[in-house]
C-alpha cells in the first residue's frame, strides 16, 4: 500500500487558500487522481447541517465526479477539508465518517495540511494513518 501522497504546490496552496477565505465554516472537496497522485481538487458545497462543525460533501459533486472516472477522467482518491478551530488532523466525527478504505484524506488547519490513509485499526480514531504529503512543483 503506497503511504505517501504527492500533490503540487499549486494545488496545496489552492486548498489552504480556500480554507482560509471561510475561516469560521469547514470548507470540503475531492481529491482527484490516480495511486496517490492528487491531478485535481475540486471544492464542493458543504450539505453538512451545521457546516461550523461538521462537513459532508454535496451528493450532486460525487455523483458527477463518479460519472466523469467512469467516462474516463480521474479516480475519486480521497476528500480534503478543513478544521476552522481545530487542527490538521482527524476528529474523531471524521474517523465515523471514513467509510472507504482506499481513500487518502487532507486535513488544513492554522495553514497547515495533514495527510492520512483510511485503513483497518489505524492508530489515529482507529481508522486513520498518518503519510507523507509530497508538495511537488
Amino acid at each position: 500500500m503506497v503511504m505517501s501522497l504527492q500533490i503540487s504546490r499549486s494545488l496545496r496552496d489552492r486548498i489552504v487558500a480556500e480554507a482560509a477565505a471561510v475561516p469560521r465554516l469547514e470548507v470540503c472537496g475531492l481529491l482527484l487522481g490516480r495511486a496517490g497522485l492528487v491531478t485535481g481538487a475540486p471544492a464542493c458545497r458543504n450539505v453538512a447541517a451545521d457546516p461550523t462543525r461538521a462537513f459532508e460533501i454535496d451528493p450532486a459533486a460525487l455523483i458527477a465526479a463518479h460519472r466523469a472516472a467512469r467516462a474516463g477522467g480521474p479516480d475519486i482518491i480521497g476528500c480534503w477539508h478543513s478544521h476552522p478551530s481545530g487542527n490538521a488532523r482527524p476528529s474523531a466525527a471524521d474517523a465515523a465518517a471514513a467509510l472507504d478504505p482506499s481513500w487518502w484524506w487532507l486535513i488544513v488547519a492554522g495553514g497547515e495540511v495533514g495527510a492520512f490513509r483510511v485503513v483497518p485499526s489505524g492508530p489515529i480514531h482507529g481508522r486513520f494513518a498518518p503519510v507523507a504529503l509530497a508538495a511537488t512543483p
